[in-house]
């Protein structure tokens, strides 16, 4: 019930996610605004998730993750019915509204139910299920979603739509489903609604965010983590968001958009490789994580510049590939490192301060590379993010490997115990 419940509700987002880019291009909008949408998707989800990460503990994980549907029907309705740059904004916010509200909600509701009626039962492998429920989803959406222009885009633009808006209204009715879906079939007992609970969220915000500033900067470990972090997505993010608008002009128009849902779902998978990988990278590299994240953002940063040079789509599709399962490796180190570094009364302000951070790198490089992008071009653009963030964040990693493997050793011990 709750893989298929994942699978509905990525899949609702898949169909969107490959022809997004291009859906902003066909309604008049250039590499910059394109990058300002994304950066205040980034931005409103920064600034929301913090005060509503303890709103489902509260009142309940299906009311939040209702809401959360409820504001992505709010964003998509938006999105077809204009064409104006302001309008797009506010769909792009209630994006990010409905990220922040659904970050861990019905993960939550489905651990808490798992445990209750199988108490003794080891709860990972249902996880790992509803993880690559997940994925197949994203994977599944991403090719339909890119199919659909193709095949019924001529239909639509007779009647004044764009072809992409084939996709959207696909993703609003799956959508739909997954409203009623969630209201029939996840059951969990009602609370009482505690709107001090909303209020305490936005009035402990800024205390979160001191905690776990003054943390960083008493380790300067986590502090050369953290920085290397936004820099890595200000480098990479512009790169994930611009693709199929560089690559779209390399094939046929009859078949671009299918092509790119294909290559969109190759990205999905080519991420969860890298990271099945990362154990075996980390062994080359004799567990010590941060040589190994070092390695990681250097490759990142030759495969970066590499995917830029490309003029033809076979190439460009291999590099990708390469790109995509670089990204997907990266993860593992980065979160081994960060969790090494804290006890377990600090972990979830650290990872609080983590999220805030790689949102605001996200949304800056955004910004930055989306203007250069729109002046100059986007391989340009790509290279420019290249040597300006992956060069240095491989270097402050790179710096603090002594420490890091010196943390990483006596927190060891952790693990034979049962701990981070």
């Amino acid at each position: 019930m709750f893989q298929i419940h994942q699978f509905l509700d990525r899949f609702a987002m898949g169909l969107t996610v490959a022809v997004v880019a291009l859906a902003l291009t066909d309604r008049g909008m250039d590499l910059f605004q394109i990058s300002l949408l994304f950066g205040v998707y980034s931005i409103t989800t920064m600034t929301m998730e913090l005060p509503f990460g303890g709103l489902a503990d509260n009142i309940g994980r299906k009311p939040v993750f209702l809401a959360a549907v409820v504001a992505s029907l709010i964003s998509l309705a938006l999105f077809l019915s204009a064409h104006d740059f302001h309008i797009l904004v506010l769909s792009f916010a209630f994006i990010g509204f409905g990220r922040a509200l659904r970050s861990g909600t019905l993960d939550a509701w489905f651990v808490e139910t798992f445990k209750a009626n199988a108490p003794n039962v080891d709860v990972q492998p249902a996880l790992a299920k509803a993880q690559w429920a997940n994925a197949m989803g994203l994977a599944v959406g991403a090719v339909l979603g890119g199919i659909l222009p193709d095949a019924f885009g001529s239909l639509v633009q007779g009647h004044g739509f764009s072809i992409y808006d084939v996709s959207y209204a696909a993703s609003f009715a799956v959508m739909v489903g997954v409203l009623i879906y969630t209201m029939l079939v996840i059951a969990e007992k009602p609370r009482p609604l505690n709107l001090g609970a909303l209020k305490q969220g936005f009035a402990s915000v800024p205390s979160v965010i001191t905690q776990a500033s003054r943390l960083a900067l008493k380790h300067p470990t986590l502090s050369l983590l953290l920085m290397a972090l936004v820099l890595l997505l200000m480098a990479t993010n512009p790169v994930e968001v611009i693709w199929p608008t560089y690559a779209k002009p390399m094939l046929d128009e009859g078949y671009a958009n299918t092509a790119i849902g294909a290559l969109t779902a190759c990205y999905f998978f080519s991420i969860a490789f890298g990271a099945s990988l990362s154990p075996y990278i980390s062994k080359i590299f004799k567990r010590r994580h941060a040589v190994t994240l070092a390695a990681i953002f250097a490759c990142l940063a030759a495969v970066q510049v590499a995917l830029a040079m490309q003029g033809g789509i076979g190439e460009f599709i291999a590099v990708f590939i390469v790109y995509s399962i670089m990204l997907g490796a990266s993860e593992t180190p980065a979160s081994s490192i960060l969790h090494s570094c804290v006890d377990d009364r600090q972990r979830s302000t650290m990872l609080s301060l983590r999220s805030l951070i790689q949102q605001l790198g996200a949304a800056l490089g955004l910004v930055l590379v989306g203007a250069m992008a729109e002046v100059y071009s986007t391989p340009a653009a790509w290279v420019f993010g290249h040597r300006g963030d992956h060069n240095r964040c491989a270097c402050d990693a790179h710096r603090g490997t002594a420490k890091i493997d010196g943390n990483h050793a006596r927190h060891r011990s952790n693990w034979a115990q049962g701990g981070p």
